[in-house]
């Protein structure tokens, strides 16, 4: 069965509330060319990156991903914001022991702020296990959304490659039919060619008409179209088979782009076979190009 061909470029972000707090992580997704995972983690959160890190190395292949992870705990502490419960205990604490001594005083509350602890969650020293377990639940999570997202734009690109893929076929196939009348015509041309060079010379002219065939079947350009031919066809079962399929076809293109330049230039100069042909190479060149182009967002 194959794999989903995606897109590096995605966005998902999954907001859930678990028994410890609200949990919030974001993902954006852009190409790169390997798997580049940046982290944004609130401090208590610090200690499971490891465990977020190797989760997104099963569910992705490639992008730079930005990763947000958030909590507000349930108790009431906000990440950078005041720690309410822990002020009540200070204030109760203050009041108490003014009564017992007989003090009329009254807690002073830029004191209290300054207390280490009464802002957000710094006061958790130790990592959750409960907390990392409902976190990587939330990242799985926004893992498959954003695969989901990646998929779909994948599928849109699928398309285009086919289409452009499907243009350089048709390219090489009327090539293939030109290249019977090109030979001939081609021949003639060098054996014309030969003989203004040579026509004083003794040359025997079965030698020269042998040379004449040897420069013909170099320049033939029937191996170039086969393989052209080929590779599209390739190209094609790399997109039905996705996955990691940007790298293939970027290696792919670069054959291909190699023998449509071949084409070219063994085609210059044959009349007005030789500039269809021409203008069928630049074509097939165009299609490879703006496949090229969309490849590059493929994972």
């Amino acid at each position: 069965m194959s794999a989903p061909l995606r897109s590096m470029t995605g966005y998902a972000r999954v907001h859930k509330a678990t028994p410890h707090g609200e949990i919030t992580v974001t993902l954006k997704s852009v190409n790169h060319r390997g798997l580049d995972l940046h982290f944004h983690l609130e401090p208590e959160m610090d200690p499971f990156e490891a465990s977020l890190r190797a989760i997104a190395k099963r569910a992705l292949l490639r992008g730079h991903i930005d990763i947000r992870c958030s909590m507000l705990r349930a108790n009431g502490v906000e990440q950078g914001g005041v720690n309410v419960p822990m002020l009540r205990a200070y204030l109760a604490a203050f009041r108490k022991t003014a009564s017992e001594q007989g003090l009329d005083s009254q807690p002073d509350l830029n004191q209290a702020l300054r207390i280490p602890g009464m802002f957000g969650a710094a006061a958790i020293q130790e990592p959750d296990p409960a907390v990392e377990g409902s976190l990587l639940a939330v990242f799985e999570e926004a893992l498959a959304h954003l695969n989901q997202f990646r998929a779909r734009e994948g599928a849109e690109l699928g398309a285009v490659l086919r289409e452009h893929n499907r243009s350089i076929a048709e390219s090489t196939k009327e090539m293939e039919a030109l290249r019977e009348r090109v030979g001939p015509a081609l021949q003639a041309r060098l054996t014309e060619k030969l003989n203004e060079l040579l026509r004083n010379s003794t040359l025997d002219p079965q030698r020269l008409a042998q040379e004449a065939a040897i420069l013909a079947d170099r320049s033939d350009i029937g191996e170039e179209i086969s393989r052209l031919r080929i590779h599209a066809r390739q190209l094609d079962e790399i997109v039905d088979a996705g996955g990691e399929a940007g790298k293939k076809l970027d290696f792919l293109l670069q054959e291909m782009n190699r023998e449509s330049n071949t084409i070219l230039s063994k085609t210059s100069g044959v009349g007005e076979l030789g500039l269809r042909i021409t203008e069928l190479a630049l074509a097939a060149k165009a299609g490879i190009e703006k496949i090229r182009e969309q490849a590059l967002n493929l994972e």
